[in-house]
């Protein structure tokens, strides 16, 4: 299990993590989320020992990380994909990590099976893919079958395969009693894979709940209402009927209503008695990502403003040719003045009283010329 207590980072008059309580148990697939910039690489950074806190503790199986006796035996961890010495190959990369953690050579083998790494176990890693580093990461994080698990964007460049099983890799690894923990932002995947989730905004906790006790906290629920679309009087006396209930009704765009405040018994029940057929009555269930940016609405530091592209009007197209002066039709063109010319050569100063100034010896033109 993992539990931090009034866990605090600063950086200066900058604070990445302040006062985070929390506990990662075993046996379930805790989400960790959060904005970023919302402090969740430095607080796994603590939780692995790599940053000091200033202030609060953190511990692994209820010692700091830094006392275990071998730590990669008790917990793997996947940080970066990219920390990875780029001469060398897959195996040797997992075999100098066995070798250190007094692991057998025959785990790494295995563990390049688990991963699909096994065909270029002896490729170097500089030309390896996005996803097949993340691959050999996890490789790394399970070299020592440890106990408890961290993982920070461990689906990151994978394709729909890889992701699928990422995904049941985590649950797999939690069914066994293993504490997983796992930072992502791809909502859908964590709806999919977490039992658990924590979420932090600005160095905060937003939240430590289940799954689907945050998406039911976070979320206003809703039944879609759809009547015949060729009976729109009907739909006007449905609304107004569900109205007078005590009902909020909003029209959907695609002709429903979305009604508020009534749950989906009462509303067949007015249906019926207002004879008004019904097409659809249904629940709305709201997604972990609709959830999700409703918590962190207000902790979200970087937004994006709508370009209205004003700046690209104000300015020449890119390589339009500048603005030459009309030629005159069926006339003669006269050169420019001396004066008005910037190609003309520079006009020579008046002569000083006494007679003109002797001239310069021309240079050489030719190389017989320089002798």
């Amino acid at each position: 299990m993992i539990e931090a207590v009034g866990l605090t980072k600063r950086y200066g008059t900058t604070t990445a993590v302040e006062n985070l309580t929390f506990q990662v148990r075993p046996g379930a697939v805790t989400g960790f989320l959060g904005p970023n910039g919302a402090g969740k690489s430095t607080t796994m950074r603590m939780i692995l020992g790599l940053d000091n806190p200033t202030s609060g503790t953190v511990t692994v199986g209820g010692r700091p990380y830094r006392a275990a006796v071998n730590a990669p035996r008790e917990v793997g961890a996947l940080l970066d994909a990219k920390a990875v010495h780029g001469g060398r190959t897959a195996r040797n990369h997992l075999l100098s990590l066995a070798q250190l953690a007094g692991i057998p050579a025959r785990r790494v083998d295995e563990v390049l099976g688990v991963v699909g790494l096994q065909d270029v176990a002896r490729r170097r890693s500089k030309g390896f893919s996005l996803g097949m580093g993340q691959r050999l990461g996890i490789a790394a994080a399970l070299l020592g079958d440890p106990r408890v698990l961290l993982f920070d964007e461990p689906v990151n460049g994978l394709d729909p395969e890889g992701i699928l099983w990422v995904r049941n890799l985590m649950k797999a690894l939690a069914a066994e009693g293993r504490t997983v923990f796992v930072s992502s932002h791809l909502m859908s995947e964590m709806a999919l894979t977490a039992d658990h989730l924590i979420v932090i905004g600005r160095g905060r906790l937003l939240a430590d709940m289940s799954v689907r006790d945050f998406i039911a906290a976070n979320s206003a629920g809703y039944a879609r209402v759809r009547t015949p679309q060729d009976e729109p009087e009907r739909r006007e006396k449905l609304s107004g009927v569900l109205a007078e209930a005590g009902a909020r009704v909003m029209p959907e765009p695609d002709g429903a209503l979305r009604v508020m405040g009534l749950p989906l018994p009462r509303i067949s029940d007015l249906a019926h008695e207002a004879d008004v057929r019904l097409w659809e009555l249904s629940p709305h269930q709201a997604s972990l990502e609709e959830a999700y940016m409703r918590m962190t609405q207000g902790s979200v530091d970087f937004r994006s403003s709508q370009d209205d592209k004003s700046g690209l009007r104000e300015q020449p197209p890119f390589g339009a040719a500048p603005e030459m002066p009309e030629m005159p039709v069926g006339g003669w063109y006269a050169p420019p003045r001396p004066e008005e010319n910037p190609y003309a050569a520079p006009v020579a100063p008046p002569v000083a009283p006494g007679g003109p100034a002797p001239l310069p010896p021309a240079p050489p033109t030719t190389p017989e010329d320089a002798r």
